[in-house]
């Protein structure tokens, strides 16, 4: 994506369709997920998780930009989401959190994660989590 206002938008597009490929496209080969607090996946344990969690839970997520801070080739993007999936019992759950992701834009003009760190500033809270605090 090369404008970064669009990112968010496409991320999602591609996340919500289950196109791992797509998804695995928007990420720098270095880059990180932080998609369990504490559990740092890099490289091609990153890309092999991306498929493994499209495929069995089939989430759909929905996701705001609250802030977007630029200096030349990086970016941090500060996002609310929601995702529905399916647990690893193969039941429903509603998952939501405030992501703090690191972008950067490469020589071919697209931005990548570097970071993407859903739980940047939250959770993970279930939605009966939110409702029981």
């Amino acid at each position: 994506m090369t404008d970064i206002e669009d990112h968010q938008e496409a991320f999602g597009k591609a996340f919500n369709a289950g196109d791992a490929d797509a998804v695995n496209a928007m990420y720098t080969d270095e880059a990180v997920g932080m998609w369990e607090p504490g559990f740092p996946v890099y490289g091609q344990d990153r890309r092999d998780y991306v498929v493994k969690f499209l495929k069995d839970r089939k989430p759909s997520v929905d996701a705001t930009v609250r802030q977007q801070l630029v200096v030349g080739d990086t970016a941090q993007l500060v996002v609310e989401w929601q995702m529905a999936a399916l647990d690893e019992n193969g039941r429903p759950e509603l998952l939501k959190g405030v992501a703090i992701d690191v972008l950067h834009k490469g020589e071919d003009g697209y931005w990548r994660y570097v970071v993407d760190n859903p739980f940047g500033v939250s959770g993970p809270w279930t939605a009966e989590d939110e409702n029981q605090g």
